[in-house]
C-alpha cells in the first residue's frame, strides 16, 4: 500500500466520534511500517547485482591488463582414440587481443603454433611452412577445449543476461546466469555460467547450441591470482554428445613479464621452428 492510497482511505471523522484515536493510531503505526518498508527496499536491491555489470567483472577479473605467459598442458580422453597429451607454451596479451600457442608435445606437432592477430587465427605447420586459417569456434588438436578458451573473457561485450537465479555449487554461495548471445561470432549461441557471488569467478558453465542442445560442460575447479587478475588454471572440458570424452587443461609456470611486441607475428613463429 502506497502512502497515497492509504491517505485515500482514512476519511476525516467527527470530533465527536470516539474511534478517532483509535484511527489516528492506526494511521500512524501504518505509516511507521511503510517508511521502515522504503527503508529496507534499497538494501534488498543492494544485495541483487546489476547482472551486465557482474559480466564486465567477470571479464575484468579474468583478463590481463599486461602480458601473461604460461605453459598449459591438455589431456584428451576418447573413448575410441585413448588418450593424448598435449603441452603448448602460450603468450596473450588481452588489451590488444592476441594470443600465440607454440605446440611442444607430442614431438610429431613440434613447433605447430596457433596465432590470434588482429586479421585472425592463423595455424603454421613447420613442415609445408604454410599459415592456414583457422576458427577459434574450432576445437584445439581435436581436443575438447576450443581456441577461443585460451583468448581473453568476452562475455560482456557478446552476451546479454536473459535469466538469474540464486544457488549454492558445492560450497559456493553463486548466481547461475543464463547467457543469450547477441552477435553469431561466438562459438555458443546459449551459456548457463555458475559464478560465485563474493569473487565473481566463474566455477562451471553449460554451453548449448542454436537449438538449446547442451553440447559441452566445462568446470573451473582452480583459480590462481595473479596481480589483480585471477586466472583458471585447472579446466576440465566435458563432451556432452560422446560419453567419457573429456580434456583436462592444467597451467603451469605463470608469469606476467613483458612480452616483446615481435611474438605476435607471423615472422616470429616461423623463426623459432627453424
Amino acid at each position: 500500500m502506497t502512502r497515497l492510497q492509504l491517505i485515500n482511505r482514512v476519511r476525516p471523522l467527527k470530533k465527536e466520534t470516539p474511534l478517532l484515536p483509535k484511527i489516528r493510531l492506526n494511521f500512524a503505526f501504518t505509516a511507521i511500517i511503510i517508511t521502515g518498508l522504503l527503508v529496507l527496499i534499497p538494501l534488498v536491491y543492494a544485495q541483487t547485482p546489476d547482472f551486465e555489470e557482474l559480466l564486465v567483472e567477470i571479464d575484468n577479473r579474468s583478463n590481463f591488463t599486461g602480458d601473461f605467459s604460461a605453459t598449459f598442458t591438455l589431456e584428451s580422453k576418447d573413448p575410441d582414440e585413448g588418450t593424448e597429451t598435449n603441452q603448448v607454451r602460450f603468450f596473450r596479451r588481452d588489451d590488444e587481443d592476441k594470443f600465440l600457442l607454440l605446440i611442444l608435445k607430442p614431438e610429431t606437432q613440434l613447433g605447430q603454433g596457433y596465432l590470434n592477430i588482429e586479421d585472425g587465427l592463423w595455424f603454421y605447420d613447420p613442415e609445408s611452412r604454410q599459415f592456414t586459417y583457422t576458427s577459434l569456434s574450432e576445437s584445439f588438436e581435436g581436443s575438447d577445449a576450443n581456441n577461443d578458451d585460451f583468448g581473453a573473457s568476452n562475455l560482456a561485450p557478446d552476451y546479454d543476461v536473459a535469466l538469474a537465479t540464486e544457488d549454492t555449487l558445492g560450497n559456493f554461495d553463486v548466481w547461475i546466469l543464463e547467457l543469450e548471445a547477441i552477435n553469431d561470432e561466438v562459438t555458443y549461441p546459449f551459456l548457463t555460467i555458475w559464478v560465485t557471488r563474493e569473487q565473481g569467478l566463474v566455477l562451471k558453465s553449460e554451453e548449448y547450441s542454436l537449438t538449446k542442445r547442451l553440447l559441452r560442460t566445462s568446470f573451473y575447479p582452480s583459480y590462481a591470482k595473479v596481480g589483480e587478475s585471477f586466472i583458471a588454471d585447472r579446466m576440465i572440458f566435458v563432451d556432452a554428445l560422446l560419453e567419457g570424452k573429456m580434456t583436462e587443461v592444467n597451467i603451469t609456470e605463470i608469469t606476467t613479464a613483458e612480452i616483446p611486441n615481435n611474438v605476435f607475428t607471423k615472422a616470429y613463429v616461423e623463426r623459432v621452428n627453424r
